[in-house]
């Protein structure tokens, strides 16, 4: 029996920072030395608008977040690095971690030109997967604005599910903008392993391989 059936604490928690291995991508701690791959992300206008950040971001503070990115016990910062050429990409995260209810948010970002080459649904995979399996979440959810439906589409084909409704949740450029919540469950993890389309047994190859930095 695993430790999400028997309610013993989860291993090895959010301190712990993994390497995770798909077909397309490898998942691994991002560092400071990923600023320069990361920062056209954050100065992106369509980037900023599908995500809804309104804040300004420098070189400066970007280092000093990033910094401290490896010290975290509450939350998981993972760089997603393109396996065909070794360029960082972007970003997935595991946070507002909730341990008393197994419970933590998602969020995925891109650099400018990774969009659509399936290296973001695979991340989605790879991080969903190792919330469930390793760390032992009972819910992961997330929200995505309802101007992106390219987003939308990428976390349903993970296996996520809409719940409700945040209404006027952003204001952009004079615009109110639905949120929309989705979450996926463990148990609805663990029937299809992220591709819920196909219910099929999960491809080796997409199994999560873990290594300790």
């Amino acid at each position: 029996m695993n430790d999400h059936a028997t309610g013993a604490p989860a291993a090895p928690g959010f301190a712990f920072k993994p390497t995770l291995t798909g077909e397309l991508t490898v998942l691994r701690p991002v560092t400071v030395d990923d600023v320069p791959a990361l920062l056209p992300m954050f100065r992106d206008a369509e980037t900023a608008r599908l995500t809804g950040d309104h804040a300004t971001h420098d070189a400066a503070a970007l280092r000093t977040w990033y910094a401290t990115r490896g010290d975290q016990d509450d939350r998981l910062d993972l760089a997603i690095v393109e396996r065909a050429t070794g360029n960082v990409v972007g970003e997935a995260v595991l946070l507002d971690w909730d341990p008393g209810n197994e419970s933590c948010a998602f969020r995925i970002c891109s650099v400018p030109g990774a969009p659509g080459r399936g290296l973001g649904t695979e991340a989605v995979r790879l991080l969903v997967g190792y919330g469930f399996e390793t760390l032992g979440l009972h819910r992961i959810w997330l929200e995505v604005y309802a101007f992106n439906p390219r987003a939308r589409r990428v976390y349903e084909k993970a296996g996520f599910v809409p719940e409700g409704v945040l209404r006027g949740a952003l204001l952009w450029e004079g615009e109110r903008v639905d949120a929309e919540v989705m979450s996926i469950l463990a148990p609805e993890w663990f029937r299809h392993r992220g591709r819920p389309e196909s219910a099929a047994a999960p491809d080796a190859s997409q199994t999560p391989v873990v290594r300790a930095e």
